[in-house]
């Protein structure tokens, strides 16, 4: 979803030549500013959050939303190694930072297992000897 919403940005508004996606007006399309993407960050919060979720912590930085898609994809059974990728991490510093973040994956885990080594064999169906 989200690449298909980076693609549409570019096709519509293109990109600066160093790659960046959003870039200021003035000045030559240097960097936005801390205050510039700050402003703009509360605002997107006001605008998509609830008046409780604003006075919340979600996603009160942008960052939080990285920290938040990592969470997922590791609770989802993204194996850590792609993750790692995805984030830029290596799986050590991933598992450090993350590790607490995963629950709840005892039961899927054991099921992957379980179809990973086949039915296991009813005991009347096992040779006698």
């Amino acid at each position: 979803m989200l690449v298909r919403a980076l693609r549409w940005h570019i096709a519509a508004h293109g990109h600066a030549p160093d790659g960046r996606f959003f870039v200021t007006q003035g000045y030559g399309n240097g960097p936005v500013s801390k205050e510039t993407y700050s402003r703009v960050w509360r605002a997107a919060r006001r605008d998509g959050l609830t008046l409780a979720q604003c006075r919340s912590p979600l996603a009160k930085r942008p960052y939080d939303l990285r920290h938040a898609a990592v969470s997922l994809w590791l609770n989802e059974g993204v194996p850590a190694t792609q993750v790692a990728e995805w984030a830029g991490h290596s799986v050590h510093v991933l598992l450090k930072v993350y590790a607490k973040c995963i629950e709840g994956q005892d039961e899927a885990a054991r099921r992957r297992i379980e179809a990973a080594l086949g039915e296991p064999e009813r005991p009347e169906e096992l040779p006698h000897g």
